[in-house]
Formats: structure tokens, sequence, C-alpha cells
């Protein structure tokens, strides 16, 4: 089974008024579930939202330097909170044979959220990634969890053998 790894809107705009120990402790989950599907030659996506990029704002559309981008890595901009909604994101991962989706990033309730949905809509099997999905409001974190499907970081590396 092929996995698909994608860290959404890690970005420093979407981060303002988020505690940086939560950033923190997301980045180090999203980096070593990142690195344990890298090397074992499974898919990682950024997902970036560009909606509001101005040339005079561009630096702060980044990737934050928290997370680590490699050159294998896949990059989709999108301007919807549903990272599926007119991008290439469903086709890039047909293309590679994904199946089972690991969904991080920010923010729980909003784009973390539609691309689950969306996931599950387009027949993928998505999963979110335990401590390493972020809110402004750490309350929404546990209920964006309940009755989804959750998956921690020790389960990866031994799922992708």
């Amino acid at each position: 089974m092929k996995i698909g790894f994608l860290v959404i809107d890690m970005q420093a705009i979407h981060l303002q008024g988020v505690e940086q120990n939560f950033i923190d402790v997301a980045a180090e989950h999203i980096n070593y579930v990142a690195d344990v599907i890298r090397s074992n030659g499974h898919v990682v996506v950024h997902i970036q939202d560009i909606e509001g990029m101005e040339d005079s704002n561009k630096d702060s559309f980044n990737i934050i330097p928290d997370i680590q981008v490699e050159d294998s890595d896949l990059i989709v901009t999108k301007e919807a909170s549903n990272s599926f909604w007119q991008t290439n994101l469903e086709q890039l991962l047909k293309e590679r044979d994904v199946e089972l989706l690991i969904i991080s990033g920010f923010a729980a309730e909003h784009c973390v959220l539609f691309t689950y949905n969306g996931a599950a809509e387009r027949g993928f099997r998505p999963v979110l990634l335990q401590n390493g999905i972020l809110s402004r409001h750490p309350d929404i974190i546990t209920s964006t969890y309940r009755d989804r499907n959750l998956i921690s970081h020790p389960v990866i590396k031994y799922l992708v053998r």
C-alpha cells in the first residue's frame, strides 16, 4: 500500500497566533513522519495556501523553517480550505498509487478537516497525525480527532515496512 503524507499550510502567515511550543511539538512529529515516509519510498506533499499572496508579502507565505522540505517532496498550492479543490493534488496522488493519506498541519478545524473530508470523498483512506495538527484554539484539536481516523508516529514506522 502506497502512503501519502500531507503537510498543510505550515506557513508563517497562517501560524500567527499559534503558541510556539505547539508549533515545535507539531513540527517534531511532522518531520519525524516525513523522514520515515520518504526513506521508505512513499510520498510527502507540502500544501501551501497562497490566497492573498502578493509581491509585498510573498515571504510570509513560505513554509516555516521548522518544517524540513526535501527536493523529493511535492509542493501543491491552493486557494481554498480543501487541498483537493481546484488543485492537481488528486492527480499527483493517483499517479503515485497512493491509497492511505496521513494528514497534518494547520488549521485543524479548517484546512485539515476539509482536506480530510475531501480525501475520503475521492476514495483515499485519510488519517490524522496525532500531535501533528494545529489550531489557534488548542481545544479544537481534540474535537477534530473525535470520530475520525487517527494515527500516532510510532505506528507509521511499522506500517511503511
